[in-house]
């Protein structure tokens, strides 16, 4: 891991190369993934490759989305389309591409090396639509590898009396040896952990076993089933009303996680014949397939990407009682453009009004976007922004604001 700083009002990584210390910015980084990208899939294909599809998680702005095809396009890629993770999940499957009537409830697992994310997402007739999503960055595969690797170090002082907890060079070949043995307990049932010198030329050698594992990773696998629960609360749904569940992220083939949602979901159809980790690049690859007429698909019956918002938008008011509360304006996956109207009513004459504008993503804290100063419009456009006006019924007296996509992202 490096260090993330801010210059020019734009963040970038720091670098150490030796004596040297290098700033890179996300998209030259980025530019150089998808180049080895493009590498490898030259290699393997032993032909020219340009054409792209491209996943990108649902909470990516339109700016960060912007950014991401730039990167691609100059690394040489003719960018197709850009569609969501949960998405491609769905296409990897084939679901929701039969048209058939009626809806139906998806939910997507992802869990990937450093996040966590849930989507419940409503299909019906071939169109998909996202009814809630909740993404958590404090815990992941990685997580997972910590914990192990912390055991294989307590193992170590155990045997050979010598503390490399504070050893980085150590705990990386501790991290290293807890990732393949994590791996291979998805489908043993043991797994043997050997470090070549782990400390003052002292080598290392211990079994773990899965039912350990589990043991060492109990509170995390709780941590990483609870944002379903909550997602299910949030959505107004249960786990009857849930039809199919997808699982994708590669640590989501680990064995005990796995009987955690089959136990949440006794009764709905658990798609991970796939190996999750490809999951959402077979779907992206379909997509790809069917953009470029591999199929024969008629144009007319390609799919269609359609913005919606990322965040709840929210209007802050204060009840009879003087409280705080908020109302929700436009809710997460609200289908872009939207436009929704608003009034207030007020005991008295008042000579001007205050009004707060938020955005809330997921659990998080709301976040303020903007004030104004009352009968209350508020758009959304495609890319992101919000415009949101504001006149009295009485006078006809109106204010307006435009809240940047960048603000609202």
């Amino acid at each position: 891991k490096c260090k993330v700083r801010c210059g020019k009002q734009m963040p970038y990584y720091e670098i150490t190369c030796g004596e040297h210390t290098e700033f890179v910015a996300p998209e030259d980084v980025a530019k150089l993934i998808f180049k080895k990208m493009k590498e490898t899939a030259q290699s393997a294909l032993g032909s020219d490759v340009t054409d792209t599809v491209i996943t990108v998680p649902f909470e990516f702005a339109h700016a960060q989305k912007r950014s991401l095809r730039e990167a691609a396009e100059a690394a040489g890629f003719h960018v197709l389309r850009m569609i969501h993770e949960p998405a491609a999940a769905l296409l990897a499957y084939n679901v929701g591409q039969d048209y058939s009537s009626g809806n139906s409830h998806v939910l997507v697992y992802k869990l990937g090396g450093t996040s966590l994310s849930v989507t419940v997402l409503q299909v019906n007739g071939g169109m998909l639509r996202v009814v809630t999503t909740r993404t958590d960055h404090s815990i992941g595969g990685e997580s997972f590898t910590q914990a192990l690797a912390q055991h294989l170090a307590s193992e170590f002082k155990r045997t050979f009396k010598h503390d490399v907890s504070s050893n980085p060079r150590a705990l990386l070949k501790l991290m290293n040896s807890a990732d393949m043995a994590k791996h291979s307990l998805s489908s043993l049932g043991s797994a043997n952990c050997f470090v070549d010198s782990l400390h003052d030329g002292v080598d290392f050698e211990c079994t773990v076993s899965r039912a350990r594992f589990e043991l060492l990773c109990s509170t995390l696998f709780n941590k990483s089933i609870q944002p379903i629960r909550s997602l299910l609360d949030e959505a107004g749904l249960s786990a009857g009303d849930i039809n199919k569940v997808v699982l994708c992220g590669g640590s989501s083939r680990i064995p005990r996680l796995q009987q955690m949602i089959r136990e949440m979901f006794p009764d709905v159809e658990l798609l991970n014949s796939a190996p999750p980790d490809e999951v959402i690049a077979v779907g992206a690859a379909m997509e790809a397939g069917l953009l470029v007429g591999r199929d024969g698909l008629a144009p007319e019956e390609e799919s269609v990407a359609v913005d919606v918002s990322a965040a709840d938008i929210l209007l802050k008011e204060v009840d009879e009682s003087g409280a705080e509360m908020f109302s929700i304006l436009l809710p997460v996956g609200t289908p872009l453009p939207a436009r929704r109207h608003h009034t207030f009513s007020a005991q008295g004459r008042l000579s001007s009004l205050c009004l707060e504008v938020y955005q809330r993503v997921a659990t998080q804290q709301p976040q303020k976007l903007s004030k104004s100063c009352g009968e209350f419009l508020s758009v959304c456009s495609r890319d992101g922004s919000v415009h949101v006006s504001c006149a009295t019924q009485s006078s006809g007296k109106s204010e307006a604001v435009t809240i940047a996509a960048a603000a609202a992202s």
